[in-house]
């Protein structure tokens, strides 16, 4: 489980996230969702330490790691994973190349246990036998598997998706998903996932917080959703189901 509690941060005397208290439940796929300028990537990034708030606690599991030192936030990063809204795959090196990356980065594996584990990630991704394509060569719902592959390749407890369905048609974007929500519970993995696609909402989200003005304005699952009461989800998820 990951859990914030009171989460503030400001910039330019502006309040950006007011006061937020949230919990991400461990083998579910939790979704942030939100219109832009609501929060929710600030959020995301204040959950794996790239921005500091200026008050407020972020726990994993019995860890406080808000308050940890360079050795210890540096011990919790390799037990997460993140796929980026592009993919982020180095251009220049191979699918094989970009998976073991953090494999040469955070481990001492031989040679044959890196390639046995980025062959298993690539035939976890239904990628089996792409090791040396280069990324120019990949389809937009190829590069978001290879992203998968090397997000999960480190065996992560946490995992963070950004916009991962951003670009993707709709039945490549409906497998992205599904491939998702596989990993998290085959590995019980504790996932948060930002995302604009209803369709996303309405097939893995187990957990759904919708960030409003820089608040935590609801929370519950795809099936509350239909049914809320409140004006502001209600317009968010209609203008969202137009577009």
């Amino acid at each position: 489980m990951i859990r914030g509690e009171h989460i503030v941060k400001s910039f330019d005397g502006r309040r950006v996230l007011d006061n937020i208290s949230v919990a991400f439940d461990k083998g579910k796929t939790n979704l942030i969702i939100g219109r832009s300028g609501s929060g929710k990537t600030l959020l995301m990034k204040c959950l794996v330490g790239l921005v500091k708030p200026d008050s407020g606690e972020i726990w994993y599991d019995k860890t406080l790691f808000s308050k940890l030192d360079f050795k210890g936030l540096k011990t919790i990063r390799q037990e997460m994973g993140m796929i980026f809204q592009g993919g982020a795959l180095l251009d220049s090196s191979t699918v094989e190349e970009n998976i073991r990356l953090p494999l040469d980065l955070f481990t001492n594996r031989s040679e044959a246990e890196k390639q046995e584990r980025v062959d298993f990630c690539l035939e976890r991704v239904a990628l089996r036998d792409a090791n040396k394509l280069y990324p120019s060569e990949l389809s937009g719902g190829m590069v978001k598997r290879v992203a998968i592959a090397r997000a999960i390749v480190m065996n992560p407890k946490y995992l963070f998706c950004d916009e991962p369905n951003s670009g993707l048609d709709p039945i490549t974007a409906g497998l992205i998903d599904e491939l998702i929500s596989e990993i998290t519970h085959e590995y019980d993995i504790t996932t948060i996932m930002n995302t604009h696609d209803m369709n996303s909402v309405m097939t893995i989200g187990e957990k759904i917080v919708f960030l409003h003005d820089g608040q935590k304005h609801w929370e519950g699952t795809r099936h509350d959703i239909l049914n809320t009461t409140d004006p502001e989800l209600k317009e968010f998820v209609s203008n969202i189901k137009k577009i």
